[in-house]
């Protein structure tokens, strides 16, 4: 029998293969880059999401400011109108775009009950046109004691509406004649004058003219 030769090389079968150690070293190498790829690459999308995220919330942030400041322009812009508005209200109570005899005769009579004065008549008057106003005049008769005269027209004078008292002739009597009893009592006829704005077209008629003449 012919002598058996022994085999040749270390290695895998096949001969001129890589070692096992290799091999590992091989695939743990290659594992390692597959993670880091993955790593980089998810990371890498998570950083682009941190950063779109990031500017939203300053581009949100920045609106958010101007928001504020329109929302607090627009409270000082309301509070202003408001304040104008009561502005407007309180100077109408003053002086009135129309005439409102009604609440002018009203405000005379109020003031001629507290005051205890009897008013016996009131006859309004044609009204005078001026250059920015106009007057909106009233006869009035009245009887009364002489601290009931002038606390009516002190009263007058308290009123939000300009009220002017022009014209005063008084007359004193006696309720009694010639008794030990008798009351002195003042007859008064004078003309109440309140006043209105002149808007518009009126502002450009002739002064003191009448209206509607």
């Amino acid at each position: 029998m012919p002598p058996t030769r022994p085999p040749t090389g270390g290695g895998s079968a096949g001969g001129g293969g890589l070692p096992l150690v290799a091999k590992i070293a091989i695939g743990i190498l290659l594992a390692v880059f597959v993670v880091v790829g993955y790593f980089v690459v998810f990371f890498g999308e998570v950083d682009a999401q941190i950063t779109s995220e990031k500017k939203r919330a300053t581009n949100l942030q920045s609106e958010l400011s101007k928001a504020e400041e329109s929302n607090k322009a627009y409270q000082s812009d309301l509070e202003e109108k408001t304040r104008r508005e009561k502005l407007a209200q309180e100077q109408k109570k003053v002086l009135p775009d129309e005439a409102e005899t009604p609440a002018f005769l009203s405000g005379i009579q109020g003031v001629a009950t507290v005051s205890g004065v009897n008013l016996l008549s009131y006859t309004p008057k044609d009204e005078l046109a001026e250059q920015f106003y106009a007057k909106v005049p009233m006869e009035l008769t009245m009887s009364g004691r002489f601290h009931q005269i002038a606390r009516f027209f002190y009263g007058v004078g308290q009123l939000d509406r300009i009220i002017n008292i022009e014209d005063i002739e008084m007359t004193v009597r006696k309720t009694k004649a010639d008794a030990e009893d008798a009351e002195v009592v003042i007859d008064v006829k004078c003309l109440a004058t309140a006043f209105r704005a002149v808007k518009g077209a009126e502002a450009e008629a002739k002064p003191n003219r009448k209206q509607g003449g």
